[in-house]
């Protein structure tokens, strides 16, 4: 069985490992040159998109800002999981807020901003500090403002009124203010949905973020109410799109309500843990799910951390001296803040992880890897 995936990162790098052993072939389209491409080793194909299409025996993504032509080529097949709706949610704030009302799934109020009158109408009932987000074309912290006084707003309206000019009448852009929630902590949940509706979700993860960037996760630390308010949110979700493959949702945890932050419809950065963490990983369950196999066990197998690793050259060799620590490289051209791999370290037990955690900033300074020695702390005196 074919598997062509749009994108070709790292997520197509590991969804390709992962379908390996399923016997599945896995062939990438990369959106920049595009190219069918082999998404481990960047053998070039000459297929043509076209061609890979009917190639293929499933569709799927590794991203949401997909261009529109592509998308619909690929949906128009009735190969593409998990659909265009999905995709095009994912990508686009104000769809992903509709979603959530629609569906009765909590998030921060918030107010649609195409205009300046609308700025000052969120300022008057929303309140400041305002967090302020393109609804298009943002990611990791990128296309967001704080507003926190009035004497912000005109320069920050210019700066938003040059994105809404960008769009185009086929592709208008629009903005999206939230009101600033104090929250106690980021986590996210990461589920998967076959093509018959059954469902499997993973624990739900603690993230830690620096700059807007998920710099550190934790899967193993949470009570079951957390837990099933996660899931309530994860299905109800899935079930409005028809969703086919991995789901992901970040939420902020305030006094022990969930209100969803984003919705990412692919396997996500916050559920990498699950490769050394549990029996099956988000990779593997994507798929699975897309491929129509039966879907994995998703129970957590270990406490695992998982550490991003952001603009190095390297991993330290040092850190696998660490037990059971697993060293993931993307084989990128190195840049300030782009994701270049990760660290998974699991442990028998909450304490044992931080103790570990403890170890690895021995080769990990805090300056590159921030935050590990503090969780590290929070795990030892759990």
């Amino acid at each position: 069985m074919t598997i062509l995936i749009l994108g070709a990162g790292q997520l197509a790098r590991m969804m390709s490992l992962a379908g390996a052993p399923l016997n599945l072939n896995v062939v990438a389209y990369d959106v920049g040159s595009e190219q069918i491409v082999h998404p481990l080793t960047g053998q070039v194909f000459e297929t043509t998109l076209a061609q890979a299409i009917v190639d293929a025996d499933a569709i799927t993504a590794e991203f949401e800002h997909i261009p529109d032509d592509v998308l619909t080529q690929c949906c128009a097949s009735n190969k593409f999981y998990p659909g265009k709706a999905a995709i095009k949610t994912g990508g686009d704030r104000a769809l992903e807020k509709a979603l959530l009302s629609k569906t009765g799934v909590q998030c921060a109020p918030y107010q649609l901003i195409t205009e300046k009158a609308h700025l000052e109408q969120a300022v008057a009932t929303l309140g400041k500090p305002l967090v302020i987000k393109t609804c298009q074309a943002g990611y990791d912290g990128k296309g967001q403002w704080r507003l926190k006084s009035d004497d912000q707003i005109e320069q920050i309206w210019s700066e938003m009124a040059d994105f809404i000019a960008s769009g185009t009448p086929q592709a208008p852009h629009s903005i999206i203010a939230e009101q600033m929630i104090p929250f106690d902590r980021e986590v996210s949940i990461i589920g998967v949905r076959d093509k018959r509706g059954n469902t499997a979700i993973y624990p739900l993860t603690e993230n830690q973020h620096t700059n807007g960037v998920l710099t550190l996760s934790v899967a193993g630390k949470e009570k079951s109410a957390i837990q099933q308010q996660a899931e309530d949110a994860f299905n109800k979700l899935a079930s409005e799109l028809d969703y086919v493959g991995v789901l992901a949702i970040e939420f902020f945890d305030v006094d022990g309500q969930l209100l969803v932050n984003e919705i990412a419809p692919r396997v996500h950065n916050s559920g990498h843990w699950t490769q050394q963490g549990a029996h099956c990983s988000q990779f593997e369950n994507h798929m699975r799910a897309v491929a129509g196999l039966p879907l994995g066990c998703t129970e957590l197998q270990r406490v695992t951390a998982m550490i991003n690793v952001l603009g190095q050259s390297a991993i330290p060799d040092q850190v696998l001296s660490v037990p059971s620590v697993t060293s993931h490289w993307y084989g990128k051209t190195a840049k300030p803040g782009r994701k270049m791999g990760h660290i998974n370290v699991s442990a028998n037990n909450l304490h044992e992880l931080g103790e570990r955690l403890a170890k690895l900033t021995e080769y990990l300074p805090e300056d590159k890897y921030p935050g590990v020695l503090a969780a590290s702390t929070a795990l030892i005196l759990n």
